[in-house]
């Protein structure tokens, strides 16, 4: 398994432990990680969370009133190279 694949399974176990269902799936560039949060969680599973997911290289969460919420995280399996090192903000 690349090390992306193992950060992003340490990320999945953690975000388990904490009692949330998480799902890998492979890309040709990154892992990601996904999973849905229930209605109502506590201030100490949201701060776990926060400190999982910001392990990945991005990490977001989709809400929809159809849908609900879904907590996402990626894992680039290479480092960029100059074009996004900065991230979306950083300009050059």
């Amino acid at each position: 398994m690349p090390a992306s694949g193992v950060r992003a399974a340490g990320i999945a176990a953690r975000l388990s432990a904490v009692g949330l269902s998480a799902r890998l799936e492979e890309h040709a560039e990154y892992t990601s990680v996904e999973a849905e949060l229930p209605e109502s969680l506590s201030v100490e599973s949201w701060r776990e969370v926060l400190e999982v997911v910001a392990e990945a290289d991005r990490f977001g969460l989709l809400a929809t009133s159809l849908s609900g919420r879904t907590l996402w995280a990626v894992v680039r399996k290479a480092v960029p190279t100059t074009g996004d090192v900065g991230g979306p903000s950083h300009q050059r």
